[in-house]
């Protein structure tokens, strides 16, 4: 395959499939929706959540077929709601999902270029919620403090961030950046990222909601967040989980994920 791509073996390959589980059975606990979504899209279903640079410099598409790879669930997710109203009654509508997720570009990132935190393709748990305009950044606070509680209970050194608007992407509004303490690196880097899009994506969707009040069809807002990037938290396991001897400590958390085993050595 090159690079951007790896080989998980043995106990390790376990504790990739145990923060998988167990972010799926923390999000189910925290009254999302669970999704397994397809992992190809058509571009112009893309199109609603990227602009057409990105699309070029981090999508890989299919050739000869009118579809993608998927770079993100979100989109998968997002894609569900395409010319759809959602009654008032069930919002806000908070779905999560666990695919691979597959980004051509990985650019001059030193470091990172190697081993598994920047990559062709990675696994993520991503969480996307669709609210009324006025409970969207009540919402992003919850859905962030989510993805928190996940880094909190595997016991992992983080702070959040709040991004200016020159930091912001291309439909977000508002924007949190849950980052890791990396002791191999001897810094913070990027395990999550939540933000609101307003009625940016919406708009491009078609995605509404007749408001009780007004009595008019309105356009919702959407939010999304990655609840785990599974390669990074791996990362982030074995650097701060490290012992003297090189073994790798097991977080309690995923303990009964691991068939008994405590530590990798």
């Amino acid at each position: 395959s090159g690079n951007g791509f790896y080989f998980l073996k043995g106990d390790l390959a376990l504790l990739n499939q145990a923060l998988i589980r167990y972010t799926i059975e923390f999000m189910q606990k925290k009254k999302y929706t669970y999704i397994e979504p397809p992992l190809m899209l058509r571009k112009e279903v893309l199109s609603t959540a990227l602009d057409t640079q990105e699309f070029e410099q981090t999508i890989y598409e299919i050739q000869d077929e009118e579809l993608s790879l998927i770079g993100t669930s979100e989109h998968s997710l997002l894609a569900m709601y395409l010319d759809h109203e959602i009654h008032e009654n069930k919002l806000p509508t908070k779905y999560y999902s666990y695919s691979m997720c597959f980004r051509k570009e990985i650019g001059s990132h030193g470091i990172n270029e190697k081993g598994l935190w920047r990559t062709h393709q990675f696994n993520k748990v991503e969480l996307v919620k669709f609210t009324r305009p006025e409970d969207s950044y009540e919402e992003l606070e919850k859905l962030t403090s989510d993805a928190e509680g996940i880094l909190q209970l595997l016991e992992l050194p983080y702070r959040k961030v709040i991004l200016c608007t020159g930091d912001l992407g291309f439909a977000s509004a508002k924007t949190y950046d849950l980052e890791v303490w990396l002791p191999g690196q001897k810094a913070y880097r990027e395990i999550s990222s939540c933000s609101s899009f307003e009625g940016f994506q919406a708009r491009r969707m078609q995605l509404k909601w007749k408001n009780p009040e007004t009595k008019e069809t309105e356009f919702l807002h959407t939010l999304n967040g990655s609840g785990l990037a599974v390669g990074r938290a791996l990362v982030a396991v074995m650097e701060n989980y490290q012992n003297a001897d090189g073994s790798i400590a097991i977080p309690k958390v995923l303990q009964g994920y691991m068939g008994g085993i405590t530590t990798i050595k």
